[in-house]
């Protein structure tokens, strides 16, 4: 399995676990404001991925802490590119 693909299954399964627990809800709320919109399962999921790809790669490239308020920020703001 290639890295990328890998990385994306973690991702994805953070994703669903937010999903499920509702924490932040803005996850669940993005989820289904995507759809609505018309987006697929394996897009929404992967816009929501690159908001928090943002935040894994400061905690683990940069020591820095888990950034809440930018996460819920970035999600709010899709189908928009995401911002660091």
């Amino acid at each position: 399995m290639e890295t990328n693909e890998l990385l994306r299954e973690q991702i994805f399964e953070i994703i669903k676990n937010q999903l499920k627990d509702n924490d932040p809800p803005e996850t669940k709320e993005t989820f289904a404001r995507l759809k609505k919109q018309g987006f697929d399962d394996f897009q929404t999921r992967q816009m929501i991925g690159q908001c928090l790809a943002i935040e894994l790669f400061d905690v683990m490239k940069h020591g820095k802490t888990y950034n809440n308020e930018r996460y819920v920020k970035n999600l709010l703001a899709l189908p928009k590119e995401p911002s660091e």
